[in-house]
């Protein structure tokens, strides 16, 4: 299947398929491990580790993108990498945020990817080469309709938790893979 420029189906070396298990249902997405190895390695290593398991989608702007991945679920700083700290941006002229579904991560600098991610609910071109798609939803589309139709208040947090309640990961080509380095 090809959607806005991403190829999914995931019978292309290095890809490999999660699914996040949410409050109001589950999200299948399928990673681009070969085109950016280093952001789907720390998010796989986070999300088998259980580092993402119980945590809330901390920010949802409809139309925009609903974001998560900071255990503390406030979205106060960035998280932690698999490295502990901060990592480069990893980019690929494949990879755009040209539709909804997009998985991202979230950050507030150039170089300062972590833990936290977004998932776009619409076409977000201005986030290329700005935030690193990294992913792409695949299926639970509808949960993304529930996700974005709840209310939010104060600082775009949502008025009802969503809340990530773990993710499984079904295959994942790096696993044999050595841990890259930080950088």
């Amino acid at each position: 299947v090809e959607r806005a420029g991403w190829r999914c189906g995931g019978t292309r070396r290095g890809t490999m398929s999660a699914t996040l298990h949410t409050s109001l249902g589950d999200v299948k997405v399928e990673l681009a491990c070969e085109e950016v190895p280093r952001l789907c390695f720390n998010w796989l290593a986070l999300a088998a580790s259980g580092y993402y398991d119980g945590t809330l989608f901390h920010r949802l702007i409809p139309g925009f993108v609903v974001q998560g991945g900071k255990p503390a679920g406030e979205g106060q700083g960035s998280g932690e990498s698999i490295w502990g700290g901060k990592f480069e941006d990893q980019f690929h002229p494949a990879l755009r945020h040209a539709s909804r579904g997009v998985l991202s991560m979230a950050t507030r600098e150039p170089d300062s990817n972590a833990s936290q991610f977004f998932i776009t609910l619409a076409a977000q071109p201005h986030l290329d080469n700005k935030s690193c798609a990294f992913g792409q939803v695949v299926a639970g589309y509808d949960v993304l309709d529930r996700i974005e139709a709840v209310p939010v208040g104060r600082k775009n947090r949502p008025e009802q938790p969503i809340e990530l309640r773990r993710i499984t990961v079904h295959a994942n080509p790096l696993a044999d893979e050595p841990v890259p380095l930080a950088p």
